[in-house]
């Protein structure tokens, strides 16, 4: 038998199976996630130092307050994360869901960023010099 007749046509571009809109939102749904996560952990590596600083940070109420506000506000995403990718876009129904809960997590998503932004202006410096903690038990003579 020939071997031209044992290979496989290759396909042309027009012949090429349909994007399966459902497998997409799936993986976009994951890798937003997966930048929900980074973020969480820069929040969380900021929350420990300024619990680390303590009250001789110049803004240490606001920004354990913007801190926490955003931890708590990514942890809502990461459940509406869940939730929308638990939807099938090929259905009907499914689809009025997908398309609210896709603009309520692109509002928080928003608010999330601006909160961040103002964390960064309000810096959590980092300096060369190692972090010395205030001994509670000061030294009595």
């Amino acid at each position: 038998m020939p071997l031209f007749l044992l290979q496989k046509p290759k396909k042309k571009a027009w012949q090429m199976k349909a994007m399966d809109a459902n497998r997409y939102a799936t993986k976009k749904t994951i890798a937003q996630g997966m930048l929900d996560i980074a973020l969480l952990t820069a929040n969380a590596s900021q929350l420990k130092y300024i619990l680390q600083v303590g009250e001789q940070h110049q803004f240490y109420k606001l920004m354990l307050i913007l801190i926490s506000l955003s931890i708590v506000l990514q942890l809502l995403v990461g459940i509406l994360f869940v939730a929308i990718g638990s939807l099938n876009i090929n259905k009907q129904q499914d689809q009025t869901a997908a398309v609210i809960l896709n603009d309520v997590i692109l509002v928080v998503v928003f608010i999330i960023s601006v909160v961040n932004v103002i964390i960064s202006g309000f810096g959590i410096e980092y300096s060369s010099q190692p972090l010395r903690l205030i001994d509670q038990h000061a030294k009595t003579p």
